[in-house]
């Protein structure tokens, strides 16, 4: 870290964050407010957001660790600090890819547990194993059990493709998750995190009594952190970056909420930070794309390919119905809930007259780190990206070498794999729309999203570029050069001293690449 503070980047266990002397945002409020009824909660949010941490928490509270709370605001809410048998099922143990992996899974979690509360052989599956250790808890300490478990969804995400191993999954979980039913009369409190609520799983199925606050108001601020959260905790690290970047405090400010704000848990709720991105660019000192260096969840893109989805409606304003957006069933089509859950897609508002949520992306880190990781998947060989990598498209512009840039599409997309050349018109167009918006990232790219503007415009610091591209069965190079005159694409730049490029270019749709274009 270049500024001296301890922060506790991808610490999980509040103890040890505690003990260590690492910076706390104080979350312990609605900790004091979960917990003063014996209820059963859901919480789902994206990953790296912070839940394990929160289920951590949780933990030391029941466990009654009055000792880790001073300072904090429930030290002066909480009068009891009560120890109660606390049962931590942490279902990020394993990579699931089928059901050997579930029951290792639960295996692992259930052994811990039975190291401490004893074992009863004649219980011969992870249910029975479960329900017989919250019986022991109960009788031997006379207190109700808490159960927190993170991660509930994990085994079913990893195996989204595969419908065998969905199957037998779910059935396991089904008796196992329904055991929280079953043994309700032995519980003081149970909360689960996940990213989503599957449909068809009995602990959303059968347990009605489960309270889902995922976008409950009283709660949008449990995981993440707040701009007044970011100024309260942070102002040495604000300080610290704001002189790495040479940039003023407000300058630091706003381009930590361009690329890491913007995260919205319900439509009237404050917009939230990512924590880990956060934390990782005051700990090094780089505002850098943190989120997609844990990885991308194949799953999510394995559901966008499989389902043919056209990534491109996802600039526009995407709307989805207030009873889908937190429910995601394997055999919708739309993957929008998902993109929700996983925290590529947030709440930009709510129209209450249709009941619609209006979603987008949350900032700039998801914006085009989704758009990075999404390239790769239609264009799958190794060496393209470091061969034709997005900056030399721009360098080829900044410097005016508009055939160069032509060239090197062309190339590109000549590169992709033979086995794709079976690929629809529309599996095209999705790269075209991905490199011009990763290029979007470090200079201004505009794509059409109306009628009556060009196919795409760029804009250097001293030229701007408009790009008409048409199928070359229907219309030729020409012909897109002269709707750009005709239409009027450049009217809207003229007022300018930059120096204005027209490029018309002809797309084949036979041989799935550029056939001519034309400079004006």
């Amino acid at each position: 870290m270049f500024n001296g503070r301890e922060l506790p980047v991808s610490i999980q266990d509040f103890e040890k964050l505690r003990t260590s002397g690492c910076l706390y945002v104080d979350k312990s409020a609605y900790i004091y407010q979960l917990t003063r009824k014996h209820w059963h909660y859901f919480l789902g949010r994206p990953r790296r957001f912070g839940k394990s941490l929160l289920i951590s928490t949780l933990k030391a509270f029941f466990l009654g660790k009055k000792e880790l709370f001073e300072g904090l605001a429930i030290a002066e809410l909480e009068k009891e600090w009560i120890e109660y048998p606390v049962f931590h099922l942490d279902m990020n143990v394993e990579s699931y890819i089928n059901i050997d992996s579930l029951y290792s899974a639960l295996n692992t979690n259930l052994k811990i547990l039975e190291k401490k509360w004893g074992k009863d052989n004649s219980d011969d599956t992870p249910a029975s194993r479960f329900l017989s250790l919250i019986q022991r808890a109960y009788e031997q300490t006379g207190r109700k059990v808490v159960v927190l478990i993170d991660e509930y969804d994990k085994p079913l995400l990893g195996v989204m493709d595969d419908m065998n191993a969905d199957a037998e999954i779910r059935k396991v979980l089904k008796g196992f998750y329904g055991i929280l039913k079953s043994a309700d009369q032995y519980l003081r409190f149970v909360f689960l995190t996940g990213v989503t609520k599957f449909s068809k799983v009995s602990i959303f199925s059968d347990l009605n009594h489960l309270i889902d606050i995922s976008l409950d108001e009283k709660y949008a601020g449990i995981c993440g952190i707040s701009e007044t959260e970011l100024k309260q905790f942070f102002e040495p690290e604000i300080s610290a970056l704001s002189v790495k970047l040479n940039k003023t405090y407000d300058e630091t400010l706003a381009e930590l909420k361009k690329r890491y704000d913007g995260y919205h848990f319900e439509e009237k709720s404050v917009g939230m930070y990512n924590p880990f991105s956060l934390l990782k660019t005051f700990a090094i000192g780089k505002l850098l794309n943190y989120w997609f260096e844990t990885g991308t969840p194949t799953f999510l893109i394995r559901t966008l390919q499989k389902l043919d989805f056209d990534v491109r409606t996802l600039e526009n304003e995407v709307k989805i119905p207030l009873n889908s957006i937190t429910d995601y069933r394997t055999e919708n089509s739309n993957p929008i809930p998902l993109l929700y859950q996983t925290g590529y897609l947030t709440i930009k508002g709510f129209n209450e007259q249709l009941n619609l949520y209006i979603l987008g992306f949350p900032n700039e880190e998801v914006r085009y780190g989704f758009w990075n990781e999404l390239l790769p998947a239609y264009m799958p060989k190794t060496d393209l990206l470091t061969e034709f990598f997005v900056g030399s498209f721009i360098e080829d512009l900044q410097t005016g070498d508009v055939e160069g840039f032509m060239t090197r599409l062309k190339a590109f997309f000549a590169d992709i794999p033979y086995e794709l050349n079976n690929k629809t018109e529309k599996h095209y167009q999705t790269v075209f729309y991905l490199l011009f918006k990763l290029m979007g990232q470090f200079i201004d790219v505009e794509l059409r999203s109306s009628r009556g503007r060009a196919d795409a415009v760029v804009k250097t610091a001293d030229t701007v570029y408009v790009f008409e591209f048409k199928l070359s069965e229907k219309a030729t190079a020409e012909d897109a050069l002269k709707q750009i005159d005709d239409k009027g694409y450049l009217i809207p730049f003229t007022a300018g001293d930059k120096k204005l490029v027209k490029i018309g270019a002809e797309f084949s749709a036979e041989e799935r690449n550029l056939n001519r274009w034309v400079i004006g």
